[in-house]
């Protein structure tokens, strides 16, 4: 993993987002959950990769699965505005709030925006459903 950020970020190493893609999918198709929210952050950026907003929202997908807060919001961000994904706000709700249990205000914030677009019952199931991915993941 330290040659992926050194490649990444140009550490001692020419800066090669390609470079740095080879390696986090290759972390990231074992299941590496960190590997897997970089590589989706390539995708949704185009760096190194074609932009592939679909491609993205997989790997947030397989990260946020795992418990990466990161990803989490990520995916919801990509729920709420139809990003790679149909367009679906019980799902951002639910993906922003199992994010905003780690306490950050943005994280807050995104979610509560989104809740205003969204019906009481709206609310009600997505809450169901993060409730159910917490209770499965604890």
């Amino acid at each position: 993993m330290v040659k992926l950020l050194m490649i990444d970020n140009g550490y001692g190493v020419p800066q090669d987002k390609a470079e740095a893609a080879k390696w986090y999918r290759m972390a990231a198709e074992q299941g590496a959950a960190e590997a897997q929210f970089n590589l989706g952050l390539l995708y949704d950026n185009g760096y190194g990769v074609p932009q592939d907003y679909a491609e993205a929202a997989k790997w947030f997908r397989m990260a946020a699965e795992q418990g990466v807060a990161d990803a989490q919001f990520n995916l919801g961000v990509m729920y709420a505005n139809g990003d790679g994904v149909p367009q679906d706000y019980v799902k951002a709700y639910m993906w922003l709030n199992l994010a905003a249990a780690r306490g950050k205000s943005e994280d807050k914030k995104s979610r509560d925006t989104v809740a205003g677009w969204m019906t009481p019952a709206e609310i009600q199931e997505a809450q169901r459903l993060a409730r159910e991915w917490f209770d499965k993941h604890q």
